[in-house]
């Protein structure tokens, strides 16, 4: 099995609805946002996916909640915005394009993590 991951970025702010705690409050993170890929075999060019094919996807999916109040996205009305429920939305949003993803890991601070895969 060959696997292969990709990172990128975003800035946003949220807060955490039903939580007791400073998150509770209005914050922000950099989000650092990690996508792994799978393949049983390589292609003919001996890779799994080109890396600018997925850092791209992942770039678009990104860019549309890149410098946003989470909460005000139409998805993070009815879901608490936290790190685990942004693992799957943007899973969610990469799945449609990237047919053998394995998971999305989001970084809220350096020593801070959540992962979804199906």
């Amino acid at each position: 099995m060959y696997r292969i991951k990709v990172e990128g970025n975003f800035s946003g702010a949220h807060n955490l609805r039903g939580y007791k705690g400073k998150c509770e409050e209005l914050h922000g993170h950099n989000w650092t946002v990690q996508i792994e890929v799978y393949a049983e075999r390589l292609d003919k060019g001996g890779m799994v996916l080109d890396f600018k094919y997925l850092k791209e996807k992942l770039k678009q999916v990104l860019d549309k909640i890149d410098h946003k109040y989470l909460n005000r996205i139409p998805y993070f009305k009815k879901v608490n915005p936290t790190s685990e429920n942004l693992a799957k939305y943007i899973y969610d949003k990469l799945k449609k394009e990237i047919l053998n993803l394995k998971s999305v890991t989001v970084w809220e601070s350096e020593n801070s993590c959540a992962t979804y895969e199906e």
